[in-house]
């Protein structure tokens, strides 16, 4: 679980990214619950986008991929959510 100001410090870094991946009218797949676990392995800290035509909002989507790949959701905004989950490096030393 991660505090307020841990988050805080997440959504700093979050900012300057731009999402990894984008989820279109197919919405959540086994593929592509898979793929963002192997990112957030590799990266810790994923940003997703929603197209129009997906046929959930940012927050259906964000609560269920986190759930499927053990992370934590750290923010919402719009059709935008990131995630964060730890890996083995720890490499945002968080």
């Amino acid at each position: 679980m991660l505090t307020g100001k841990q988050k805080s410090e997440l959504r700093g870094i979050a900012q300057t990214r731009k999402p990894l991946f984008q989820m279109g009218k197919d919405a959540i797949s086994e593929n592509l619950i898979k793929t963002i676990s192997d990112s957030l392995e590799a990266h810790e800290l994923v940003k997703v986008s929603l197209l129009k035509t997906c046929a959930i909002t940012a927050n259906e989507a964000a609560v269920t991929i986190s759930a499927a790949t053990h992370s934590e959701v750290v923010q919402v905004i719009g059709r935008t959510f990131t995630l964060y989950r730890r890996s083995k490096k720890n490499k945002l030393g968080l």
